[in-house]
């Protein structure tokens, strides 16, 4: 069995894709002392380099492609890239994160008015699969209802039958747990457009307020409104 040895890149390359900078100011930064080597050994613009080998500003690098960010995101962000849709979460996380390639993105999206937890990478594949519908990834909001519930909306949603509004196929089932008659939980296993919000409109009832509390065996724990982390693979896995 051969030894699997890091794969080594252009300097300039692997801070370009990460954020630090844009590939010909590289040559200055070394000049300057930013970016040094883990074992002082002489770099240049072309030299071939591993990831962990490399400091900015006395720094190990940011983690390399297939960073998963947990976020908890507060009320008025977008989860958008288009700097004219107001605050973007984006902005929550460093500067040079936004100049990644790839490029981070939401997975799955949270509406302006709706805080919990959201899942960033610049994994596509990993976007894809979490994001699929065929996946069916749990996903449980806390919801305030504007009127008291009716009697009826848990058996609805657990049926499979609710149609939503300019919708072709009926909602899979979703378990409703009432905690009064307006404050409510709602597991759901599709990303649909403002899913939660249209189901309950579709049964005469409007949310207030809107909290996602748990992305499959991931949760919130204690990070507070616009702190986020970095996962590592085990709990990725779970």
């Amino acid at each position: 069995m051969k030894n699997s040895k890091p794969s080594k890149v252009r300097l300039d390359k692997l801070l370009g894709s990460l954020g630090y900078c844009v590939r010909k100011e590289v040559a200055a930064l070394l000049r300057e002392g930013i970016i040094t080597h883990t074992e002082n050994l002489p770099l240049k613009s072309d030299t071939k380099v591993s990831h962990n080998e490399i400091l900015f500003e006395n720094e190990l690098l940011d983690p390399p492609t297939g960073m998963v960010i947990l976020m908890h995101k507060p009320i008025g962000f977008v989860c958008s890239h288009d700097d004219g849709e107001g605050k973007l979460v984006y902005d929550l996380l460093p500067p040079r994160w936004r100049m990644r390639d790839p490029k981070i993105s939401t997975i799955g999206r949270l509406d302006k008015e709706t805080s919990g937890l959201l899942l960033l990478t610049d994994d596509g594949q990993l976007l894809h699969r979490l994001t699929s519908p065929r996946h069916h990834v749990s996903k449980l909001y806390e919801a305030t209802l504007d009127r008291p519930l009716r009697g009826d909306e848990a058996e609805i949603f657990a049926s499979g039958t609710l149609m939503l509004n300019g919708e072709k196929s009926p909602c899979l089932p979703a378990k409703l747990k009432i905690i009064d008659e307006t404050h409510v939980t709602l597991e759901i296993t599709e990303g649909r457009y403002h899913q939660v919000r249209r189901m309950f409109a579709a049964v005469g009832n409007h949310v207030t307020a809107l909290h996602r509390s748990s992305f499959g065996d991931l949760r919130l724990w204690d990070l507070k409104e616009g702190e986020y982390r970095l996962l590592d693979l085990e709990e990725m896995a779970n």
